[in-house]
């Protein structure tokens, strides 16, 4: 049986191994899974980079988690149900914001778990709170900007909890 797959969707000024996703891979690769991040900064369209994730995870084998930040956050939760990614891990997500596609994606019948700072100038908070409503969701609010750097270590103890939750779940 293949390893559980992390896969890592950067936001839309960030890059694939910027500081919380090496924090957070270094957590995942701990707990026996594999970790990948792709690169998106060729494009800033939402849905070049929902298709680009689409088709770097359609041989993929075992199960898959999703971890997205910003516009990553919602390329990760649109593309969770597609997918069949067992849980949803979503920081400062870019959810029942203008301009995209879609304002609210489906993520019924997973586990997400969602990290928003309140001071966060680019997503409001509030967008986070709407989405953890309605969906259910775990939900965390730090005091912290968008970037969410000056909260690293939260973050990694908030990933390490809801993975052992996932990976204990079989």
């Amino acid at each position: 049986m293949a390893a559980p797959l992390i896969h890592f969707v950067h936001g839309k000024e960030s890059g694939p191994w910027g500081g919380k996703i090496k924090a957070l891979a270094e957590v995942g690769r701990r707990l026996g899974c594999q970790v990948e991040s792709l690169d998106y900064s060729f494009t800033q369209d939402p849905e070049e980079r929902l298709a680009r994730l689409l088709g770097a995870c359609v041989s993929r084998t075992g199960e898959l988690l999703l971890v997205g930040s910003s516009m990553g956050g919602w390329v990760a939760a649109e593309a969770c149900t597609r997918l069949d990614a067992k849980g949803l891990f979503l920081l400062a997500p870019a959810l029942h914001m203008p301009g995209y596609p879609t304002q609210d994606p489906a993520v019924s019948g997973r586990h997400v778990e969602i990290v928003h700072g309140w001071n966060d100038a680019v997503i409001p908070y509030e967008n986070s709170i709407r989405f953890a409503r309605e969906h259910q969701c775990t939900l965390h609010l730090v005091e912290s900007d968008h970037r969410l750097n000056d909260c690293i270590p939260l973050l990694c103890g908030w990933f390490e909890s809801f993975l052992q939750r996932l990976l204990q779940a079989h």
